[in-house]
């Protein structure tokens, strides 16, 4: 049994890591969050030590860590807001624990060779949470992809709306320095399947981008993608709305609709077991889309034209 401490007890995917944690048939021995609201913590380890200061958390492990024996803890799982990613890795190898890192592992590329110094000093290892690559219906479509490899490329289209309410944009996610935008807050992982599905990037046009939502066309090696990223409700299609329905994702691959909802929310534990069991993502991994987000963040605004664009962007 693997023991873990976790940071960022009380955010929205800190739930998916403790059950990760448990289904895996491993203990959590300590938690970290500002917020005391972490309730969920019951559910999966209740005897859990729970800290609401990083200094008291900080000394907590340390303590463990020079104690060392059966106690010693193993991995510390990063859920934390993006813009604090980097550091609380850094602290996980420095504690001479691995770390596991909800994505996005950082905002700016720069911060990647940063962390593959920190590997090498301490021989500790960064794990990251790139789930898409274990949904079955992808890894079905990059079989296809390789079969048909070097025949024209795949016609690719990617819609992802998650509606927020007003809170989204008070919080640390509605502030760019610290989520990275929207592209990078729910779209990085989707970057980096289309990377990992269908091979190098060579085009990166962004066509409307604000603090609401973002469109534009990437080309790869094997693909043209045309996507739309929003948090805007209004940007649900009528009858997604008309079913009280509040999220709506699609890929479609040469006019056919890859489905690849189903189990979305299971991924976290495949994730934790394939790292278990030596055969997770590392940092090298998520270099391609975190360069990918960075530039949606900061290229300049390419015009519309041909049919390189998104269709949902033609109402905005």
């Amino acid at each position: 049994m693997k023991k873990f401490a976790l940071v960022g007890a009380s955010g929205y995917v800190a739930p998916r890591h403790m059950k990760a944690i448990k289904d895996t048939g491993n203990d959590l021995i300590a938690a970290l969050d500002p917020n005391d609201s972490v309730g969920v913590i019951d559910s999966y380890f209740p005897n859990s030590y729970f800290f609401t200061e990083f200094e008291r958390f900080d000394r907590h492990i340390d303590k463990i860590r020079r104690a060392a024996g059966s106690s010693k803890i193993d991995y510390i799982s990063i859920c934390s807001p993006n813009y604090l990613h980097d550091s609380h890795v850094r602290f996980a190898l420095r504690s001479n624990a691995d770390a596991i890192c909800e994505k996005p592992l950082v905002i700016n590329p720069w911060n990647i060779d940063g962390l593959l110094h920190i590997e090498k000093d301490t021989g500790r290892k960064i794990h990251t949470i790139l789930q898409l690559r274990h949904h079955p219906s992808i890894i079905e479509l990059k079989k296809n992809v390789e079969m048909n490899a070097g025949k024209e490329k795949f016609d690719v289209e990617l819609t992802y709306i998650t509606s927020r309410g007003k809170w989204y944009h008070q919080s640390w996610k509605g502030d760019e320095k610290k989520s990275g935008g929207v592209a990078t807050n729910i779209g990085v992982h989707f970057y980096d399947m289309l990377h990992y599905v269908f091979g190098k990037l060579e085009t990166n046009k962004v066509h409307f981008r604000n603090d609401f939502k973002s469109a534009g066309f990437l080309e790869y090696e094997h693909a043209r993608v045309n996507w739309f990223l929003s948090v805007d409700h209004n940007d649900l299609p009528v009858d997604i709305k008309n079913s009280n329905q509040r999220t709506f994702r699609t890929i479609t691959v040469n006019g056919k609709q890859i489905e690849f909802s189903e189990g979305f929310t299971d991924l976290h534990t495949v994730s934790y077991s394939e790292i278990l069991a030596g055969r997770g993502f590392g940092v090298e991994d998520n270099r391609v889309a975190i360069e990918t987000v960075a530039d949606i963040r900061t290229i300049d605004i390419s015009p519309v034209t041909g049919v390189d664009y998104h269709p949902f962007i033609k109402g905005i």
